[in-house]
């Protein structure tokens, strides 16, 4: 399942009262898990950027004189989205001001499913403080980088929060063996069983387990074919 991770920095926190989205962050995830694939832009914008918003982000509006408009970079932003959910943290704020930049050029709003991480972590956790650095801290997530707010290292840190709260990193064991016939537990969604060689186990362990195996009644296993 692919879901996308966004964010945004804006000139300031009203999209009503003129501020536009200086910054975009997106992290493509697999099945909760963040990818190597995610999108970033700036934007420029004739909105002056608000004292607490520049001291939050550290963008300035000269830093972003030559950088595109939303306008010359929103197809971009959708064609990498896509229909696919998308998961941000308070969604309300994020979406009002991607929606309102769509609006300006003439274009639809979102359409896509949205989840909320805020609500998610309220949910989850059954607590009332659900900001990214609170949450980020919860869960041992490095902060050493966040010294300013930016829209991809936000997205990033929020993609590992999202799987923690979808039930945290899996464990994945390499297990080796000296032959291993069948690759694929399930392919074309039939079952295969996956045969595996003991190493180093002598004649007599081989018996002994044959018949402790053969001793346990009603084993799960013997209720399925193979």
């Amino acid at each position: 399942m692919r879901e996308i991770v966004l964010d945004t920095e804006t000139t300031g926190l009203n999209f009503k009262g003129g501020d536009r989205i200086i910054e975009v962050g997106c992290v493509e995830v697999i099945n909760h898990v963040a990818t190597k694939n995610s999108l970033q832009f700036y934007c420029r914008t004739n909105k002056k950027i608000s004292t607490d918003a520049q001291k939050i982000s550290g963008i300035s509006n000269e830093f972003l004189k030559d950088k595109k408009t939303f306008s010359e970079q929103h197809l971009i932003l959708l064609n990498f989205i896509k229909d696919d959910p998308l998961i941000i943290h308070n969604a309300e704020f994020d979406l009002g001001f991607l929606n309102n930049e769509l609006n300006i050029i003439g274009k639809a709003p979102l359409r896509n499913k949205i989840i909320d991480t805020v609500f998610l972590a309220r949910k989850v956790l059954n607590t009332r403080i659900a900001n990214l650095d609170h949450l980020c801290r919860r869960f041992n997530i490095d902060l050493t980088k966040r010294k300013l707010h930016g829209a991809l290292l936000d997205a990033h840190l929020l993609a590992e929060v999202y799987l923690e709260l979808r039930g945290g990193k899996q464990i994945i064991m390499d297990l080796k063996t000296e032959e291993n016939k069948y690759q694929d537990f399930k392919k074309n969604n039939r079952l295969y069983k996956k045969k595996i060689t003991l190493l180093n186990t002598g004649e007599e362990d081989i018996v002994s387990h044959k018949l402790m195996v053969k001793s346990i009644k009603e084993a799960l296993w013997n209720k399925y074919n193979y």
